[in-house]
């Protein structure tokens, strides 16, 4: 019999690659979903079960002897700004989805070996150039308190047995969609560069080790806690852009002072853009991890070449 693994945000950018991964390995796949009506059931290992986001109502029976769940759900943080309305329901989302798994788990009479808990590096706020090893402490910021709101939200299944690890995930970069999506457009238009100085780190990671990870991580029973996922090349928001411009065939000479986006509302654009966050992934690559694309010139040549 199959091994069972429920995911919230299974339909995400993330989730929905991590769900093909799974079945590819033989896993039964539930994913939690407002409208299971409306997803397409051509996978048999797949199928789907309608929540509301906020309790285990209606999908917590398939938490008995599950296997795993894996916590993806939250309101995307892109936008045009964060107005004090959006982050309430960035916030919201995450804290009530986490609740929901904790309340599940809690209700279970036989409970699942292991809660995969998303987050972010957000969690380390912008550090200038010191090296960020999960041992470091939480961050100042909007991102820094919701990635440890986050993460603690589910943090009650240890005490119940079950093996609890936590995934700071960095910029995912992908063929389509997400982070790459959106800064190859201005090098089309032979208007790329840099945002701000240039000198701020950024931690970035590709999909496949993304996904990769975290089913190296489901799967290896000793491994718990905090894991950084961010790709072992570390660089500067400058050398991201010039290798970025290099993979496309195009110049990186634009430069955007950063105070242009400061205008946007809210804290986003000093935490998203002009933010310094060298992010290494010590525990992953010491316990024997190994990536498919450590270096960003290879990861983005393998997602542009389609």
């Amino acid at each position: 019999m199959s091994r069972k693994v429920i995911i919230t945000g299974g339909t995400g950018f993330i989730g929905s690659h991590l769900t093909g991964l799974l079945a590819k390995k033989g896993y039964a796949i539930i994913i939690l979903t407002r409208d299971p009506g409306k997803k397409n059931n051509e996978t048999p290992s797949i199928s789907y079960a309608k929540w509301d986001g906020k309790t285990s109502t209606g999908w917590g029976h398939h938490v008995d002897g599950s296997f795993a769940i894996i916590n993806l759900a939250g309101e995307s943080i892109a936008g045009p700004g964060w107005t004090a309305s959006k982050k309430e329901k960035i916030r919201r989302s995450r804290i009530n989805a986490g609740n929901a798994v904790l309340e599940a788990v809690r209700n279970s009479k036989n409970k699942p070996e292991v809660v995969i808990q998303g987050s972010a590096s957000g969690f380390y706020g912008s550090r200038g150039d010191t090296e960020l090893t999960e041992n470091c402490g939480q961050g100042d910021g909007f991102l820094a308190d919701l990635a440890m709101e986050w993460e603690s939200s589910t943090a009650p299944v240890k005490d119940m047995g079950v093996r609890h690890v936590i995934i700071r995930t960095s910029l995912v970069l992908a063929s389509s969609g997400g982070f790459l999506s959106l800064v190859t457009i201005p090098f089309k238009f032979f208007v790329g560069g840099h945002v701000g100085s240039g000198t701020q780190w950024m931690p970035w990671i590709h999909l496949e080790d993304e996904i990769e990870a975290i089913c190296w991580l489901l799967e290896n029973k000793k491994s718990s806690g905090i894991y950084n996922l961010a790709a072992p090349d570390q660089l500067r928001s400058r050398e991201f852009f010039k290798t970025l411009g290099k993979v496309m065939g195009r110049p990186s000479w634009f430069h955007l002072p950063g105070f242009l986006f400061q205008m946007l509302p809210g804290e986003m654009a000093d935490e998203l853009l002009l933010s310094s966050a060298r992010v290494v992934p010590s525990r992953l690559t010491g316990e024997g991890f190994q990536f498919r694309f450590p270096h960003l010139e290879n990861a983005l040549q393998y997602s542009l070449s389609g």
